[in-house]
């Protein structure tokens, strides 16, 4: 970011206003005109100003635009941070100032209702779907147990720090682990599903997580970006497994965590109809390979049975060459 770029792009109201909504949540672009009741047009050339500048950046979904601050207090770099920190600084000192931020982050709660109601309404319109497979396993909330349990003994107790979510489907489980990690990136390939993912983790910091859309099987981000990357019901999706781990194993650390929440190997083959399923579940082995392949030392292995289901749950360490290698817990069923 050059200093004279950003001082430019600051050197307006409608631009200090842009941003400050972005403190508060990501937006659409479509949704920012509405709050500042612009036009769309007339808002878009204050927002490539903004990219340009690299204050702000754009990440397309589908037919939507969205928008999220590229500064924040708490960012790496000083002069991010610096200028997060001075906005902040002015909207309490310029009475103003204060005022205008205070009216358009009022209209923020139209949009947080409008992500909802969007979400209820897809919910409501695939509910016997999803409550046909649900009646398939057991209930989400031991499984979101065990995951939460494992990942932290693994991270002996510490933060995940950077965290990928590949398949994050609703955002429930990057709402569930948010609080143990320093940044969380919600990445799926459906705008729809990113949307309701939106809609639920739109109560948190607006620097603490991302959405971005994209293919798994081609993950976008550079290597080693992430501490912790998670697999939940989303690698029996994948043609090539092996080549989606592989992926993953590219963009974590050294020393990093991976978890695959998935079914075991089972024979219901109506899954692959009715639900798009690419594998029917897989066997231990079948995991331990592909980690192993990929550039994983296997962990530690829990099978949660409930109904004609069994969820598995697979956690591996990203191999190192300075750190010795983990030995693999045996595997074991969760009480």
């Amino acid at each position: 970011m050059a200093i004279h770029d950003a001082i430019r792009a600051l050197d307006d109201p409608t631009r200090l206003r842009i941003l400050r909504l972005l403190a508060s949540m990501e937006l659409a672009v479509g949704e920012v005109a509405q709050v500042l009741g612009q036009s769309q047009p007339r808002v878009s050339r204050h927002i490539k100003i903004l990219c340009d500048s690299g204050l702000a950046e754009r990440r397309k979904e589908g037919a939507w635009v969205f928008l999220r601050s590229s500064i924040s207090e708490n960012s790496d770099g000083p002069l991010a941070a610096a200028i997060a920190r001075l906005l902040a600084v002015a909207e309490q000192e310029d009475t103003a100032f204060g005022r205008r931020c205070a009216e358009d982050r009022q209209h923020l709660d139209a949009i947080r209702s409008s992500r909802e109601s969007h979400a209820l309404d897809w919910f409501s319109r695939h509910a016997e779907e999803w409550d046909e497979l649900r009646s398939l396993h057991i209930e989400d909330g031991p499984v979101e147990a065990a995951l939460t349990e494992m990942l932290l003994g693994l991270a002996g107790a510490a933060s995940l720090g950077r965290m990928l979510d590949v398949g994050t489907g609703t955002g429930r489980i990057a709402e569930l682990l948010a609080p143990h990690a320093a940044h969380v990136v919600a990445f799926d390939k459906s705008p729809d599903m990113l949307r309701i993912a939106r809609a639920r983790l739109q109560h948190l910091r607006a620097d603490s997580v991302e959405l971005v859309q994209g293919d798994f099987a081609q993950i976008p981000f550079a290597a080693r970006s992430f501490d912790t990357v998670l697999f939940h019901q989303v690698l029996h999706y994948a043609q090539a497994p092996e080549a989606v781990l592989a992926g993953a194993a590219r963009v974590t650390a050294p020393g990093g965590r991976i978890a695959i929440v998935d079914f075991a190997a089972h024979d219901r083959e109506d899954l692959r109809q009715t639900h798009a399923h690419a594998r029917l579940g897989f066997s231990d082995a079948q995991i331990e390979a592909m980690l192993r392949d990929a550039g994983f030392v296997p962990h530690e292995t829990r099978a949660l049975a409930g109904h004609e289901l069994v969820v598995k749950l697979w956690t591996g360490v990203r191999r190192e060459d300075s750190v010795a290698q983990l030995e693999p817990r045996q595997s074991r069923k969760a009480p």
